[in-house]
């Protein structure tokens, strides 16, 4: 676990947006960065910019593809860790965890978000669609081409 640093031994603190990459809880710095200037990051409950200087126990709270997470951080490192190291870094709470699995739960029975016909109009739904405009008085501009 080469760089780790717990506790004290990590003076002066990180800063969030690097601590957010080297932790794996985002895939670049950069992602993490816009992450945090979109205000989808909080430290302790309060709004965070990236340059803030995270310690050991602080709270974040993060919304990662539409998903709600809040962990404790644990430690800092100096570089990216591997995988099976993160968990030295931050802890999930129990709480954050709950609510994550319910989302996911709850999503796996509606099914995927989006359009679910079956492409473009056909030829009978395409004429159905123009009698609809036509009804609602939003006929179609013959010079251009477009609806109005």
């Amino acid at each position: 676990m080469g760089g780790l640093e717990h506790g004290p031994a990590a003076p002066g603190g990180q800063r969030l947006d690097k601590w957010l990459w080297v932790s794996r809880l985002f895939r670049t710095r950069t992602l993490a960065t816009e992450a945090v200037n979109g205000g989808k990051v909080r430290v302790n409950g309060q709004p965070a910019k990236p340059a803030r200087l995270l310690k050991v126990g602080d709270e974040v709270s993060l919304l990662r593809g539409g998903e709600p997470m809040t962990v404790i951080v644990r430690g800092m490192a100096s570089q990216r860790v591997a995988a099976r190291d993160v968990a030295a870094l931050y802890e999930e709470t129990a709480d954050s965890l709950a609510r994550r699995q319910t989302l996911r739960a709850q999503r796996a029975l509606t099914g995927p978000a989006g359009y679910v016909g079956k492409g473009r109009p056909d030829k009978r739904e395409r004429r159905a669609l123009q009698r609809l405009r036509e009804q609602a008085g939003g006929g179609a501009d013959p010079d251009s081409g477009r609806f109005e």
